[in-house]
């Protein structure tokens, strides 16, 4: 029996794990007291995670059909990543290299995501790669390189033990980060003067702890906030040396705020105003106050204006750049920072770069050893670009890596008749099967949590290294051992002949020196020792818990405020559709489940949707309690039991997003969502569409 230092594959809270090892298996996993991030916490999920190591659901060998009518055939690995490669290659030729598309996950490895970004820029010519970390964080990084000048949060969580001020902003912290929400529960219990205000049309259990919850319309945040700066500038809350030393802009944004008292902001929000004004006064006379958020605010289409509201009402405070403030963005997914740090997005290169510097493909270049030609110049489509380009024939090809889209996606069933009109569907993954397999041409299996060495970056900028403590199963291999397969079919096989996962992370850590998000003083030897935070431009470095203390990453060296006004949601409730649906997590769960799905425990605590309804709203519906409703969209319908609760505001529904065609034709929430995007960001709005919902007859009523 051994028992192994290794990292959490689950949210971006990057939790330290020790797992017991015996006979070739993972048969225990608890929390590694050393790690700086958890301090040997660990949730349900963690805990559960052997069962998924099992070769229950695991993808053991590569398949292969000819055509989508066709069964799935078993094939061995390096036939079907030649087959895969032979069909690249033809698409490439007949209609140039924008006619692919890669598509990855934040649940990828640093060195998996590295091996992909160079194959797809260096070598296919195309920046046409995306991940889902696109429905993530796309706004929390847009709005950090507008305000600082890169995508780089500023502050840790050994900020949340000294804040006196937490205002929690679309972001549910127990279910989905379950982790910080002890933390936080810990400091709100350790000092009587410490005041936490959550904005959340739900009061989840994150209100539990907290003497303020604003059950916000959703969509509206960008009202609030700007009443909030208004509020402190009129009263005179502002850190008036701090924005005169230190920021540029802030006269456009006081006037952008002046239309938004607290009256104006609590018309749109569906609050009163007194509770906008005492937020506004909390967070504003704090000298230690930290804004915290999620996927509530980065999932919209104005999700940057959202993030740029809480960049400004911070730095008009001066709550950024020191101990004990700031804003913190709380990352979905394990690795959704690594992936920018390696350039695993449209528009990115290694070390934060872009593809639209000729400086940086040039320098880029040179590393790779390619022509700068070689290199696209222009940004590429971004992830519900990939799917209209499957859909409209401009793209032909699609490599999906460790995600399921065919759910994930808003308005499901576009993405899944995108896959379908694709001449080339290739998917590698660790589960089998999943919606997205099934759509597939070519699968290929691939290493999981435990089965390979891969680095992963949280939220305040620690990388840990997950270990590889047992053999995957049957050909499964690490995702970037098969896209080294890949290179050498295609020809390139001289470029990605890495002989382990240190190497891979060596090539790509020297990319980094001298940028804003520099690790090239972190390798695999040093994080065999622990969890080494960036910036760390030396192998003597013990990394940065803060940025920006002195300078910010922009020209001037200054934060930039941005002036922004709400706008309308994309799709506002009307009276065919009165109602406005939002989605989330619930804390068993994990995405799509595709790994969770098969431990007994995280099943039984959450088996099936619930359909969250507020009493006025469910009245209105003839939908009670305990009974079964439909909710439809214009794109389609959802049925789930229902949950008649006063804790979700009136006008508003809530339904997880966990569950698959798989599990029900009518059975995901994304049946109902649409494809609206941030003009910014790229992200799209998951968190608001239009729906009405009818009560569905029981066998009572039908006998």
């Amino acid at each position: 029996m051994v028992w192994a230092r290794t990292g959490c594959p689950y949210c971006g809270v990057g939790c330290g794990l020790l797992a017991r090892v015996e006979d070739g298996r993972v048969t225990k996993v608890k929390g590694d007291p050393d790690h700086p991030s958890s301090r040997g916490e660990v949730c349900m999920k963690a805990v559960c995670l052997p069962p998924t190591v099992a070769n229950e659901g695991r993808a053991t060998r590569a398949l292969v059909r000819t055509h989508r009518a066709a069964s799935f055939q078993p094939a061995p690995l390096d036939s079907a990543i030649a087959h895969a490669a032979r069909e690249l290659r033809r698409i490439a030729t007949e209609h140039g290299p924008d006619a692919l598309a890669f598509y990855g996950s934040g649940q990828l490895g640093s060195e998996d995501y590295y091996a992909l970004t160079k194959l797809v820029k260096g070598f296919l010519g195309t920046d046409n790669l995306d991940t889902n970390s696109r429905l993530c964080m796309a706004s929390a990084a847009a709005g950090y390189k507008s305000a600082f000048g890169a995508d780089a949060p500023p502050g840790c969580y050994d900020d949340i033990d000294q804040a006196d001020v937490f205002l929690v902003i679309g972001a549910n912290v127990a279910d989905c980060h379950p982790i910080l929400f002890r933390r936080l529960a810990k400091r709100v219990a350790a000092d009587e003067r410490v005041r936490m205000i959550v904005v959340d049309p739900r009061r989840t259990e994150t209100c539990d702890i907290a003497h303020s919850h604003l059950p916000i319309r959703p969509g509206t945040d960008v009202a609030l906030l700007n009443a909030m700066l208004r509020l402190a500038i009129a009263e005179g809350h502002t850190d008036k040396e701090f924005i005169a030393a230190r920021t540029e802009g802030f006269e456009a944004a006081k006037l952008a705020v002046e239309p938004w008292t607290p009256e104006a902001a609590a018309e749109l929000c569906g609050l009163p105003a007194r509770a906008i004004e005492g937020a506004a006064r909390v967070f504003s006379r704090s000298r230690r106050a930290m804004v915290l958020w999620s996927m509530g605010a980065n999932q919209s289409a104005h999700g940057t204006a959202k993030n740029q509201a809480i960049m400004n009402l911070c730095l008009a405070t001066g709550n950024v750049g020191r101990p004990g403030c700031g804003p913190l963005s709380l990352t979905g997914q394990p690795n959704a920072m690594g992936g920018r740090e390696v350039g695993g997005l449209a528009g990115l290169l290694p070390g934060h770069r872009h593809i639209t510097s000729a400086l940086d493909r040039s320098f880029i270049a040179e590393q790779w050893r390619v022509p700068v030609a070689r290199i696209p110049s222009r940004s590429g489509k971004t992830a519900t670009e990939i799917f209209a380009g499957l859909e409209d024939g401009s793209i032909r090809a699609v490599w999906i890596l460790a995600t399921n889209p065919a759910v994930s996606l808003p308005n499901v069933e576009a993405a899944r008749r995108a896959l379908r009109r694709a001449e080339l569907v290739v998917v590698q993954d660790a589960f089998f099967p999943t919606d997205t397999a099934s759509l597939a041409h070519v699968f290929l299996p691939a290493a999981g949590w435990a089965e390979k060495d891969c680095a992963m970056t949280n939220s305040e900028r620690f990388v840990t290294l997950s270990r590889k403590l047992v053999e995957p199963p049957g050909d499964a291999l690490p995702d970037w051992q098969l896209l080294a397969k890949l290179a050498r079919e295609l020809g390139f096989g001289e470029h990605f002949a890495w002989a382990n996962a240190a190497e891979v992370f060596d090539e790509f850590r020297r990319l980094t020196a001298g940028t804003s998000a520099d690790l090239s003083g972190i390798t695999h030897a040093r994080l065999a020792n622990g969890p080494l935070q960036w910036p760390c431009p030396a192998e003597t470095s013990p990394g940065e818990p803060r940025r920006f203390a002195e300078r910010f990453a922009t020209a001037s060296g200054r934060a930039r405020f941005v002036a922004v006004q709400p706008r309308p949601p994309a799709e506002p409730a009307s009276r065919e559709f009165p109602l406005v649906l939002t989605t989330g997590r619930l804390k068993p769960h994990w995405h799509t489940r595709s790994r969770t799905r098969w431990s007994k425990n995280l099943e039984g605590r959450a088996p099936e949707p619930v359909l969250e309804m507020n009493p006025l709203d469910a009245q209105r519906a003839g939908v009670v309690d305990g009974g079964f409703a439909e909710a439809q969209s214009r794109r389609g319908e959802a049925v789930a039991q229902v949950r008649v609760t006063p804790e979700i505001a009136p006008g508003t529904v809530f339904l997880p997003f966990h569950w698959t065609r798989q599990d029900g034709f009518l059975k995901p929430a994304n049946n109902l969502t649409h494809g609206a995007i941030d003009p910014i960001s790229k992200q799209p709005e998951l968190k608001h569409c239009a729906v009405r919902v009818r009560a569905l007859p029981t066998p009572e009523d039908l006998s």
